[in-house]
């Protein structure tokens, strides 16, 4: 059982965390400066405060004018949700590759 304040182990794809982040996608991809083509949830962990946080692990392809950079490009997202429901992008991590672990920030 994890304790309030402590981080949770990953946790594989969970729809209603892929559609409590497309709530956050358009902020992520105005701080980017990029249109996200693909905005996938690979993985994420919870910490329990005065509402949760999401550490959100997701794949991001870039968009196609880009695509020949080549490579593998992630963003680790931080997205919190108060207790009344409400969902906020508080930081994100980019570039990140699938290896990288999704730790506090």
């Amino acid at each position: 059982m994890m304790m309030a304040g402590g981080i949770s182990d990953a946790k594989p794809f969970s729809e209603e965390v892929q559609q409590l982040l497309e709530a956050v996608k358009s902020e992520l991809e105005e701080k980017l400066g990029k249109k996200l083509d693909r905005f996938q949830l690979v993985s994420y962990k919870t910490q329990v405060v005065a509402g949760t946080n999401y550490f959100a692990k997701t794949d991001r392809a870039l968009c196609a004018l880009q695509m020949d950079i080549g490579g593998e490009e992630l963003v680790h997202m931080r997205v919190y949700r108060n207790l009344q429901g409400e969902v906020s992008l508080h930081s994100h991590q980019h570039p990140k590759t699938r290896e990288e672990d999704i730790v506090y920030f």
